[in-house]
């Protein structure tokens, strides 16, 4: 996906979501079909993204997707067409987001979040608008900047809370709560996030749709265990990573428990425990060319100098290194 004509989208597209319909826009099959098909659709690239090894080959599907949607707000002629063209916008937009963000692109990522989280707006839908605002948190907490994610978060939280009560939408936001408070030291608001995430699973199985909300809890070892690891409390963070590492997991979700646990390897100045989850991650990365997992290997090598004097270790840095400039 080329930037600058993401970017030309953005702006068309934003541009629209402000605008009401009006009985002067010019008549096409663009909107129509979108009503017809859309939400299904974008269901179907979700469940692409989620099932493939390698985000980036969604990529050309949601482009062309994009173009249509910017196309059917152009049309839309009534406030109800607006409203569902306006939602499946904030759908979509986070998608496009999330492909950004899996390649280390925080500022495409960013943009696209905050039109996600207008056209939820705008489109009535307070969980969507929620699910944007959190993905938007995100990307400052992978930048290492947890304060500027707690207003994003709080906003969310307090959306969410307007949403659908039977959805898993506030628990998620608590989960992603609960790493911001982890990254700034703060373990009893830690902990009460966590626990108000795992009030996930007195929800039915209807709590997810699979695309922009798929939390079920499924997540909370492995977050869990990441934030018990922000708070140096390696040996609770253990027990949480490996129940994690026991299910059923994606390939991007694998990768970051098991970077995690190469990083309590460091803690315990055990090299072998190290490389050997290392090797897996870097084999992972190879497989998905994620930026993702590469941003996870570099936080690894940024803790190595402990250790360096282990050859192993020596050479886990220099490959880290150049799978990185890869990258």
């Amino acid at each position: 996906m080329k930037r600058r004509d993401v970017l030309g989208l953005l702006a068309v597209t934003g541009a629209m979501v402000t605008l009401p319909g009006s009985d002067e826009a010019p008549r096409g099959h663009t909107g129509t079909a979108l009503l017809e098909t859309g939400e299904e659709l974008h269901r179907g690239l979700w469940q692409v993204f989620t099932l493939s090894d390698s985000k980036p080959t969604v990529f050309p599907a949601v482009r062309r997707q994009l173009d249509v949607l910017a196309k059917g707000l152009i049309e839309a002629r009534t406030e109800a067409e607006r409203a569902r063209l306006c939602t499946m916008t904030g759908d979509l937009y986070q998608l496009a987001g999330e492909l950004f963000f899996d390649a280390n692109r925080y500022t495409d990522a960013a943009q696209c979040y905050t039109l996600a989280a207008n056209a939820a707006h705008a489109g009535g839908d307070h969980d969507l608008w929620a699910c944007a605002m959190t993905r938007h948190a995100y990307v400052e907490l992978y930048a290492h900047r947890a304060p500027a994610a707690q207003p994003l978060l709080a906003a969310a939280s307090l959306i969410a809370r307007r949403g659908d009560s039977a959805l898993s939408t506030r628990h998620w936001v608590a989960a992603v709560q609960a790493q911001a408070y982890a990254a700034m030291g703060d373990v009893d608001a830690c902990t009460r996030a966590l626990d108000e995430a795992e009030e996930v699973h007195s929800l039915g199985n209807r709590s997810h749709n699979g695309g922009w909300l798929r939390f079920d809890g499924s997540r909370l070892p492995e977050e869990r265990g990441a934030c018990y690891l922000q708070l140096e409390r390696p040996d609770l963070a253990e027990d949480a990573l490996t129940a994690a590492l026991a299910q059923p997991l994606s390939l991007r979700r694998r990768a970051a428990v098991l970077s995690d646990l190469a990083v309590l390897g460091v803690h315990r100045r055990d090299a072998g425990q190290v490389v050997h989850y290392a090797e897996t991650v870097i084999s992972l990365a190879d497989q998905s060319n994620s930026g993702f997992i590469a941003k996870k290997l570099d936080g690894l090598r940024g803790r190595l100098a402990p250790l360096m004097s282990d050859d192993r270790v020596s050479d886990l840095d220099h490959r880290i290194a150049a799978l990185s400039r890869t990258a």
